[in-house]
């Protein structure tokens, strides 16, 4: 079996290394090289190859921004060609027919090929898209804070944001709130909020960020606002501003 190959890499001695590996797989037939991600589009589309080995890092247009352009369901094989983060390489791990770590050596290489053989024979065409598309819902995940850098008794903790209760503005900083503390932060609320998963974190007044699963109840006042009671006993009053947050909660949890 004839394996059409697309090389897609912005470095050029980064493409001449993969060029000279390739000649040494008899079946792998080089269809085209592309040093840019809009390029290699057009070449995927052009040259329609069965694999696909693509660069991550390239300016413009990325490896997964060609994937997501071209469609998952609609990607040749990839062997992605990566210096990228320990992030992606556990997205790759879990989801990618396999990738390529900058600097790889001939063996693993050959590896690399022979998996993208494996699976091109079995033609599993179906298993490949998926993985990608998976592979995209990873990397796209937006990276929340897990921890917070807070000082105490002179030492700087790493607090665990499940552990925040509440959040309180206190001017330009903002006030941390655990079941059996508070912690004091140089940062503006809104830069919280994004920082913060909003699957955890609500928002309900400009000054008050809470974490959801420390809400004890909900009490209605007037219009449509709400006093909310939280675990440690805090009554914190929602505004009307953020309503719809407060709505959407309750929404998901009736």
């Amino acid at each position: 079996m004839e394996i059409k190959a697309l090389i897609v890499e912005d470095e050029p001695l980064a493409r001449e290394r993969l060029r000279n590996l390739l000649a040494a797989e008899r079946d792998v037939v080089i269809v085209g090289e592309s040093a840019d991600g809009r390029s290699a589009v057009s070449a995927i589309r052009e040259h329609r190859p069965d694999l696909v080995f693509l660069d991550v890092n390239m300016p413009e247009l990325n490896g997964f921004g060609v994937i997501e352009t071209i469609g998952p369901d609609r990607m040749p094989a990839v062997i992605f060609v990566t210096a990228y983060d320990q992030f992606a390489v556990r997205a790759f791990d879990a989801h990618a027919l396999d990738y390529l770590l900058k600097p790889f050596d001939a063996d693993r290489f050959r590896t690399a090929v022979a998996r993208a053989r494996e699976a091109l024979r079995h033609r599993d065409e179906g298993q490949i898209n998926s993985r990608l598309d998976a592979l995209l819902d990873e990397v796209r995940r937006p990276d929340y804070l897990e921890r917070i850098a807070v000082r105490v008794s002179g030492k700087i903790v790493l607090l665990r944001t499940d552990e925040i209760e509440w959040i309180g503005a206190e001017g330009n900083y903002a006030r941390l709130h655990t079941s059996s503390q508070s912690h004091l932060i140089r940062e503006t609320m809104g830069a919280l909020e994004a920082k913060l998963d909003p699957a955890r974190f609500l928002r309900i007044h400009r000054s008050t960020i809470v974490n959801t699963d420390a809400i004890a109840e909900l009490e209605p006042l007037y219009q449509g606002d709400y006093v909310v009671i939280m675990r440690d006993g805090a009554r914190l009053t929602s505004s009307r501003g953020y309503r719809a947050n407060l709505q959407e909660l309750m929404d998901r949890s009736s």
